[in-house]
Parts: structure tokens; sequence; C-alpha cells
């Protein structure tokens, strides 16, 4: 039996001896409480490739019980990766199953059928002292929510499309969230799923802020003037390492057998089944994905947003690769405006604030770097692949992608100073429990009446309103003029439909 079933037996029991009034324990603590002697009852939305690689470390967190899982592919078909083994190979060793899936080695795991099998074998394995009576499957997330009637928080592993619409249903039945990046790849269903998880008060996490370093050494030396008025920050990625498809499919294959695809399109306008679309690849497409910015820049560039209170640039310019075909002897370009580019560049301008100047963000991605500067020629040195920079009137200070390692450049310009220490993040677990990150245990925490995660999704309006704007700008590929207060772009009135989505019937963000 469960823990609640335990109580509620006894609490009958009691009723029965003494006259006293049983009061449920939502209304005690709200509709999303959790008691901090109970698991938190989790279903895990999205078992691709990546969902069912951070199922496995989540598995062994005591403090969680996954319930049910969901996914509109039922079998493992059509799956990509990096690599054709990795995740079965993980999957065996976190089951301690070196047989399981036999003969299938070389077919990539996914699916609700094995997201389902690996819950069980693994409570069944390593935690057979927990109750636990089975993990249900549903394609329908809508479904879940319906009938799980005990569930306490959902963990959303979906493409971009659809984090928005199931956090906002989640919310709406007052169910925790923890969510991938990006929030959501419209500007303002990001908004709405934000001002909702404000006004329910569930706990939320987003999970790119357990990657993101510290600000702190930066910061001091930007306070100390080591660099001068901050002017600029350059962040460059080697992304995107997925095909970026610069035509729409023409070929229509059949449906894989157990895939549901008009659930997989979820709010998206219908169209023609296509593998070019899904899994792995449907970063690339406007409609779908959030492109190399999306997948990258939230990892890197939230703590920055901080440290720097970067909020409303002012306009959003792109420079951007594009494709040309041969058409009836004629070279052309391309119009494309439903999947990102190949390479791009796209450059924020942010209005002075308080004491700090006014600042440009640049972002590179696609193998485009800044130009190297004289600091780093003196050095003999070139950039990494990633990196980040900040620029100030007086000097530089030159990082790693995630903020770490910063260094004044050149290198003479570090004698005798030395970098602050980054705070170390609390990590969860000890000895004989999982290490799991900072921000997850703060999550769980949450989850039973502790404070927010610092990573909840109140704090991610900054972030999440650049992100989205850089794939408007690239979608015209104009520059853009925003008014922030209005949430609205002022020279281009036609990319403001960018902005939002046209939501098919019966996937309003009102119905869901």
């Amino acid at each position: 039996m469960t823990s609640d079933q335990n109580r509620r037996k006894f609490l009958g029991t009691a009723a029965g001896v003494a006259a006293f009034t049983i009061v449920p324990r939502h209304v005690l603590g709200g509709p999303a409480y959790v008691a901090p002697s109970d698991k938190v009852t989790l279903a895990y939305i999205g078992v691709g490739t990546e969902g069912l690689r951070e199922m496995l470390p989540l598995l062994a967190a005591p403090e969680i019980q996954i319930v049910s899982v969901c996914d509109p592919n039922k079998d493992a078909a059509g799956y990509r990766d990096w690599s054709s083994n990795g995740i079965l190979n993980s999957i065996r060793r976190t089951l301690a199953k070196p047989t399981w899936w036999a003969g299938a080695d070389g077919v990539i795991p996914g699916g609700r059928d094995a997201a389902k099998d690996i819950v069980e074998s693994y409570y069944a394995g390593q935690r057979s002292s927990d109750s636990f009576t089975g993990c249900s499957a549903y394609a329908d997330y809508r479904e879940l929510l319906e009938k799980e009637k005990d569930l306490n928080a959902v963990k959303i592993m979906t493409p971009d499309h659809l984090h928005g619409v199931i956090a906002m249903a989640a919310m709406k039945r007052g169910k925790h969230v923890i969510v991938h990046k990006p929030i959501a790849n419209r500007l303002k269903e990001a908004r709405q799923v934000i001002d909702m998880a404000r006004a329910k008060g569930v706990a939320t996490h987003f999970m790119p802020w357990d990657a993101n370093g510290s600000m702190e050494p930066v910061m001091a030396w930007i306070k100390s003037g080591a660099i001068g008025t901050l002017r600029e920050v350059h962040n460059w990625t080697n992304r995107p390492v997925w095909p970026q498809y610069a035509t729409l499919p023409t070929d229509t294959p059949p449906v894989p057998k157990g895939f549901d695809w008009d659930l997989w399109l979820g709010p998206e306008a219908s169209r023609p089944y296509h593998p070019n679309y899904t899994h792995m690849v449907f970063r690339g497409w406007y409609d779908f994905g959030g492109g190399s910015m999306a997948d990258m820049g939230h990892y890197s560039l939230w703590t920055v947003f901080n440290a720097l209170e970067l909020s409303g640039p002012t306009s959003v310019e792109p420079m951007l690769s594009h494709n040309c075909m041969i058409s009836e002897s004629v070279s052309t370009t391309i119009k494309n405006d439903f999947s990102f580019p190949t390479a791009s560049v796209v450059r924020f301008k942010y209005p002075a604030r308080g004491q700090r100047a006014a600042i440009d963000l640049i972002w590179y991605e696609g193998g485009v770097r800044p130009p190297t500067p004289e600091e780093l020629d003196e050095d003999h040195k070139e950039f990494t692949p990633e990196g980040m920079m900040f620029v100030g009137d007086k000097g530089k200070i030159l990082a790693g992608f995630h903020v770490d390692g910063p260094r004044l450049i050149p290198e003479k310009r570090m004698s005798g100073i030395a970098a602050p220490e980054p705070p170390q993040r609390r990590q969860g677990g000890g000895a004989d429990q999982p290490r799991i990150s900072a921000g997850l245990r703060q999550w769980i925490e949450a989850c039973k009446g502790g404070t927010q995660s610092p990573g909840n999704f109140v704090n991610a309006w900054p972030i999440s309103e650049a992100v989205n704007l850089y794939a408007v700008a690239l979608r015209t590929g104009r520059r853009l003029q925003y008014d922030a207060e209005g949430m609205k772009i002022t020279n281009l009135p036609d990319a403001n439909r960018y902005l939002s989505r046209d939501y098919r019937k019966g996937w309003e963000l009102e119905s869901v």
C-alpha cells in the first residue's frame, strides 16, 4: 500500500473511535501540497532520447516516484542520437541488466513502452522496498492529467512547441512543474506560462539553471574597473550539431506504427508526417524548435542576464546564412521562413539601467565567432569553439561558454591577480543517496512547501524574451525595433505574428 493509503486507513479507523473531523490534506496545504514525509509522485512527459537520458538519474532519487510516462510514440521507431548504443548502454548500467533489450543493439531506445519498462524494472530491482503498484503509460498528456488523480508533479521533456501548453495544463490543475528549455518557443506563450506560475504558486523549475556558471568573478572585475565600462558581451557556440533543412519535405512517408502524429503536432498546424520534423531534428524548425540559442543560450546566458539585469532589448539585429538553388538554369536564393539558418549572428541592444551603461549582447552560432582581439593575438592563442567574452572600453575578460575559468587578457593583465572563487552550489544526496543537481533538490523541497528554486519560471522572463526574439529576427531576416513594455515589434508590424502562434482548434491555451 502507498503511504497515502496507509494514512487514510489509519485516519478512517480513528474517526470511528473519536469524534473529530478529518480535513483533506489538500485543504490544509493547498492544491499542490506534498507532505514532507511523502514522495513526490511524478509524471514524465516526453520519453524520447533526451527524455530517457535524463530519466535515469532521477529514478534513484528517493523523494521522487515516477508513476506515469507519456509520449505520442509507443515504440522505439525512428529515434536518432549522438551515438548508436549510448543510451542503450546507459539504461543497461542503470538497471544492472546487461541483457535489457537483448538483440536490439543499434536500435536507439525511446517511446512510452520502453520508458514504462525502465521505470518498473528499476523500481523492482533497486527500490524493491518502496511501495509501488506499477507505472501507467499514456499517449496524450491531457488524458494523463485527467486520470492520474494522485499526481503531484510533471516533468516535461517533449519537443519545444509542446512545453508551454503542457506546463499551462499542469499548473491549471495545481501540479508542480519542471521543464527543459525553452519554456515556450513563442514569446507571448512564454509570458503566459510565467504569469500562470506566479499566479498559481506551484513549485516550478526551469532546468537550464543547473548548468549556468557563476558571474561573481566577472562582476568583481567589472565593479573594480578592471576593464573600464562594460560595452559588449559575446557568446558563441558550435551549434547546430543537427541538420538544418533548407527546404520543406515533399515526400510523404507513412506514419510509423504506434506513433500518433496528430498528438505530436499538438498546437501547430496540420501537415503530412515526415521524420525530418521529429525527434532530434525538431530543433531546426521555427514551428517545433527554438534554434541554437534556445538549445544552448539558456545554459550560458541566464546567469549573465541576472547579473547585468538585462531585460527588454530595444533592438534585435540578425546576420544569417542563406541557401541557393538552380531553378530552370537560373541561380536563386531560397526563401526560407520555416527553418533556422546554418549559421548566424544576432545582436541585442540593451539600454542603460541604473549605474550600468548600455550593453550590446551578441550571439554567434554555426561556427561563427567574434574577430580575434589583439589581446589574444598577443598571447598567441585563438578562440575555443565555444566561449564568452566581456568587452569594456579599457580591457576584456575571456571565459568558457558557461562563464567558467574567466581571465583578463592578455595574460600579463593577470599578473598578481587572482579571480574570486565561484560559490559552490549545494548538491543533493550523500554517500548513500544519488547526486542530483542543486536545482532539482530545491525544486523537490519547494514541492513540499519549501522556498522556490532560483531556477523557477518567474525568474526566467528576460532570457525567455531574448531567445524568442532571436527566432523572430532570424525568421524575418530584419533588424527589429522592440517595445518591451507593449511586447510588440514597432518597425515591422507583420513580424508580430511570430510572437505568438495560431493554435489548432482544441489546443488553445484557454482550453488545455
